[in-house]
């Protein structure tokens, strides 16, 4: 039993780590791409969106994975 909660501990744990520096690095980056030039800010905003949903859901995925763990 205790074995069984570490290995879902450590998925979800390792399994946030990317998805929580890419998001980060995203924000960071469209951050630094508005405050070079304000009126991308509508070019910039919508594809910052759909990559965070994609690493988020990267995220999503390692928790389904922690909860199959039997």
């Amino acid at each position: 039993m205790e074995l069984t909660m570490l290995a879902k501990a450590l998925a979800i744990g390792i399994g946030a780590i990317g998805p929580g520096i890419g998001i980060g690095m995203i924000g960071a980056k469209a951050m630094e791409a508005i405050g070079r030039n304000p009126e991308a800010t509508g070019k910039v905003l919508v594809p910052m969106l759909l990559a965070s949903a994609f690493a988020e859901a990267i995220a999503i995925y390692a928790l389904v994975i922690a909860f199959s763990i039997k």
